[in-house]
């Protein structure tokens, strides 16, 4: 038996509510929708909220979703929509964070990290957070551009500046030299 598509799911869940569907789904994107969530914010509970957060809107809306179209990438607009609200509250509640931060950004857990990561993190914190945005969406997600595009709402060609800038900025701050320099 072949595995089911996201899409067959999808409609699936949409035509029949099928709770299998929804639940093959979750297990699918639940931890990489986790994984970003803790790149972005750092906090393994507050990674976890928001993914629930995530699927509470996506079955809210599953019946706007347009059958035929890929899962993926609306699935991931739900998700940046989630952070930037969680974002938004978090800046006018101005609570102060237990988690380390550096440059707004998390830094890796010091007990289970290497001295690259927390670098690599801490060069992450020197990005705009349009560049962070789409270098986690390209390189950690495997997202390609235009879908990245769709998800944030901007166009293919500020996106691909979005990441040259942001991947320069990094080999900058990393001292890496591209090859053939």
């Amino acid at each position: 038996m072949s595995e089911r598509t996201d899409e067959d799911l999808m409609a699936a869940y949409v035509s029949e509510g099928s709770r299998a569907a929804f639940e093959e789904l979750f297990r699918r994107y639940a931890d990489r929708l986790h994984g970003l969530f803790m790149r972005f914010i750092g906090s393994h509970d507050v990674a976890s909220d928001l993914v629930q957060q995530t699927f509470l809107h996506f079955h809210r809306a599953r019946a706007d979703f347009a059958l035929g179209r890929p899962v993926r990438p609306w699935l991931y607009t739900i998700a940046l929509n989630v952070r930037r609200e969680h974002l938004r509250w978090r800046s006018r509640k101005k609570e102060t964070s237990l988690d380390p931060v550096v440059h707004g950004e998390p830094t890796a857990d010091p007990k289970t990290s290497t001295a690259s990561d927390r670098l690599v993190q801490r060069a992450l914190g020197e990005l705009t957070e349009q560049q962070r945005e789409v270098i986690f969406l390209h390189y950690y997600e495997e997202l390609s551009f235009p879908e990245i595009a769709e998800l944030v709402g901007a166009s293919l060609s500020a996106v691909k500046v979005r990441a040259h800038r942001g991947y320069e900025k990094l080999r900058e701050v990393l001292g890496v030299t591209p090859e053939g320099a």
